[in-house]
C-alpha cells in the first residue's frame, strides 16, 4: 500500500458511519445528528426535470469535463443575482461533480511536494487530505472562539507564508457556523497578494441562512485576481446524492484545475447538469421555506442544548450547532457517551482538527420532534 495511504487519518465521516452502523445493529433508536446530509427532498419541480432530461439520448454520452454551456450560464446567471457578480461562463465557471471532487484536486494543480497549504482547524477533512495527496503539507489555522472562529492571519508566520501555495477557507463555516465579514476577506486579499498564494473558499453554506444573507468572497474586490469559490448544489437543494456543484473566479486556476479534471473524469452527467439549471433558477420562496425548517430546528436544539447547560452560542448559518463538551468529557467521550446512553449520534469536534477538541457539532438534519426526544434523552443521562 502507498505510504500517502498509509498516512491517511481514518476519514471522520467513514468512522462516524461505522458507529452508526453498530448502534442500529444493536437495535437502538437511534437519532442521527452527526453527519451533514439534508434528510428533506430534493423540490419536486428538480426531480421532474431530471426525469425529463434522462430520456433525451443526448445525454447519454461522455459530457465535457468544463461542464455545458448552459450550465455554467445558469452559474453565471445565479452569481449575478444573488451576489452581483459578473461571471464569464466560458472561462470564469467550470463544473464539479460536487465540491468535494473540486476541493480534493486543486491541490494537485498547483502543489509540489513539500509545498504548504494553509488548512482551518477545525476544517472540513478533505482540504488536508488533497494537500496529502498532492505531497504538501498542511499548515493548520487555529480558528478560536474568541477569534469569532476567523484564523489569526497575522499569527503565521512570514516564513510559512512564503512557501505557501494555496489557503482555504470557508464561511459560512462547516462545522463552527461562524460567518465571515467583508473585512476578513480583504485581509485575506492582502496577505495573497503579498505572497503569491492561491485563496480556495468554500461557499457551500452561503444558502443556509437565518438573519442577513452571507456575502460571497467573489464580491470583495480583488478576489478573482488571486482565488476561486467553490460552491454545491447540495445543501442549497438537498442535492447531496445528485453530486454536482462548480468553480468560480480565475481564469488561471480554473484552466489548472479543469486540466487535472480532464485527466481524472470525465465530467458530470448531462441529465443532472439539466436539472441543475432548473435547481439554480429555483423560486426562492422554496429556499425560503427550506431555511425556515432549519431554522425552527436550529431553535429546538439551541434551546434544549441550552437547558443542559452546555456552552454554545446560536448559529446564523449553516444547519450546525457548534458546541462545547460538557465536563469531565472530551469530545470522543461525550459523542461516545451520549450514543451509548441515549441513542444520540453527533460529531466529536477533534474529528476536523485537533483545534476541534472540546466541541461537538450537531446537525440539524432531522425533524423536530426527533430533536426535541435527543435532547430530552440526552438531560436523563447527562
Amino acid at each position: 500500500m502507498a505510504s500517502r495511504i498509509k498516512h491517511l487519518p481514518p476519514y471522520l465521516f467513514a468512522s462516524i458511519d461505522k458507529m452508526k452502523q453498530k448502534a442500529i445493529e444493536k437495535g437502538s433508536d437511534l437519532i442521527d445528528l452527526s453527519i451533514g446530509d439534508p434528510d428533506l427532498p430534493t423540490p419536486p419541480h428538480i426531480v421532474n426535470a431530471m426525469k425529463k432530461a434522462v430520456q433525451n439520448p443526448a445525454h447519454h454520452r461522455y459530457p465535457s469535463y468544463e461542464g455545458m454551456l448552459s450550465y455554467r450560464e445558469a452559474v453565471s446567471r445565479w452569481y449575478k443575482r444573488r451576489f452581483r457578480v459578473s461571471l464569464d461562463p466560458d472561462s470564469e465557471v467550470l463544473s464539479l461533480i460536487g465540491s468535494k471532487e473540486g476541493i480534493g484536486h486543486i491541490p494537485l494543480a498547483f502543489i509540489n511536494p513539500g509545498d504548504i497549504v494553509l488548512v482551518p482547524s477545525p476544517g472540513y477533512p478533505v482540504y488536508s487530505t488533497g494537500t496529502l495527496f498532492a505531497g504538501g503539507e498542511s499548515y493548520f489555522m487555529p480558528l478560536k472562539e474568541e477569534n469569532y472562529f476567523l484564523p489569526d492571519l497575522e499569527q503565521i508566520p512570514p516564513k510559512i507564508w512564503q512557501r505557501a501555495k494555496l489557503i482555504f477557507i470557508n464561511y459560512p463555516n462547516n462545522p463552527t457556523s461562524a460567518i465571515a465579514p467583508p473585512e476578513f476577506f480583504k485581509k485575506v486579499i492582502h496577505y495573497a497578494m503579498k505572497y503569491n498564494v492561491i485563496v480556495c473558499h468554500d461557499a457551500s453554506y452561503t444558502e443556509i441562512y437565518f438573519d442577513k444573507r452571507p456575502i460571497s468572497f467573489m464580491q470583495i474586490p480583488g478576489a478573482k485576481e488571486i482565488g476561486i469559490e467553490f460552491h454545491s448544489l447540495s445543501k442549497t437543494y438537498n442535492m447531496t446524492g445528485w453530486r454536482i456543484g462548480f468553480a468560480v473566479g480565475n481564469r488561471e486556476v480554473l484552466k489548472g484545475l479543469g486540466k487535472i479534471k480532464t485527466n481524472l473524469d470525465s465530467g458530470v452527467f448531462q441529465a443532472i447538469q439539466e436539472a441543475a439549471i432548473v435547481a439554480l433558477d429555483t423560486d426562492d420562496r422554496i429556499l425560503s421555506t427550506i431555511r425556515q425548517t432549519y431554522k425552527n430546528r436550529r431553535d429546538t436544539l439551541f434551546n434544549g442544548l441550552k437547558k443542559l447547560g452546555i456552552q454554545l452560542s446560536k448559529p446564523l448559518a449553516t444547519f450546525y450547532i457548534w458546541a462545547r463538551v460538557p465536563a469531565p468529557f472530551d469530545s470522543m467521550g461525550f459523542v461516545t457517551h451520549v450514543l451509548n446512553k441515549a441513542g444520540v449520534l453527533a460529531t466529536p469536534g477533534n474529528g476536523f482538527g485537533t483545534s476541534g477538541e472540546g466541541f461537538v457539532r450537531f446537525a440539524l438534519t432531522a425533524p423536530s420532534a426527533r430533536i426535541q426526544e435527543a435532547t430530552d434523552r440526552m438531560q436523563k443521562i447527562l
